[in-house]
């Protein structure tokens, strides 16, 4: 157990912490702090941890196998609570959420396919650019919210969460609104942070499916070269029980007539 290490489990023990805090209205009572405030410092205070633990690791020289493995069920515990979380609280459509986690399964049983077959498949670009946009976008999403829901949260007052593209009608009227009085208030933040969340999540939903894409390539690439190279090896066996045996067959007949 090293620092890495112990800042990935925090980042585990977090998860139930915060889907308390996001559905319940028990911290918020307790502690007088508002419910989003609350929810964004654990939530923001975990995804921190994951950038530091990688960084820490790879100073130290502490990259550990037991690292290798909890770092990604960390980040996918914490990204998925966060979200299943919004659903409920009608803050994220259910469509997106689904999508977002299903290609985590398929990814996840992609490299488990990997390990079993003796190679792995690096995170890409896409992948990383993913978990960034997922953290903004969770971010936004919890700072557009206001109390007031069953959970304790819910959209704006302003915005309708059951009519598709409601958020981005409701954001440019405060932009626009903005620019003729050049004022914003409070409850017009909250809006525009809520549509930039959502638009967001289409951003997250897209990067999900074209990363999901790229590490289905190549794991059907490495794995294509496994079989090439098995099917090349039992061609070469092939071919030389073959010559052995056309020796063997050559051999016995001058044998025979010695005899």
């Amino acid at each position: 157990m090293n620092l890495p290490n112990a800042l990935t489990l925090s980042r585990i023990f977090v998860v139930p912490l915060l889907v308390v805090v996001l559905l319940t209205k028990v911290p918020s009572d307790w502690l007088g702090v508002p419910q989003q405030l609350l929810g964004l410092a654990l939530f923001v205070g975990a995804s921190l941890t994951d950038w530091l633990d990688g960084y820490i690791a790879r100073k130290r020289g502490q990259v550990s196998t037991l690292g290798i493995l909890l770092d990604p069920i960390a980040d996918k515990l914490l990204i998925s609570a966060a979200l299943v979380s919004l659903v409920e609280n009608r803050l994220a459509p259910a469509w997106a959420i689904v999508i977002i986690i299903a290609r985590e399964f398929a990814v996840t049983g992609l490299r488990s396919i990997a390990a079993a077959e003796g190679f792995t498949i690096s995170a890409s670009r896409k992948a990383k650019f993913k978990m960034l946009s997922q953290v903004i976008a969770i971010t936004l999403l919890i700072l557009g919210s206001v109390s007031g829901g069953p959970s304790g949260l819910q959209p704006p007052l302003e915005v309708k969460p059951n009519v598709s593209f409601a958020s981005f009608t409701e954001s440019g009227r405060v932009i626009s609104s903005f620019l003729r009085e050049g004022i914003m208030t409070f409850d017009g933040f909250r809006v525009l942070c809520y549509g930039a969340g959502r638009a967001m999540l289409w951003i997250v939903v897209v990067f999900a499916l074209w990363s999901m894409y790229d590490y289905f390539t190549k794991f059907y690439g490495k794995v294509r070269d496994r079989i090439e190279v098995r099917e090349r090896r039992r061609l070469r066996l092939r071919k030389r029980k073959k010559r052995k045996t056309t020796a063997a067959a050559v051999d016995s007949p001058s044998e025979s007539v010695k005899g």
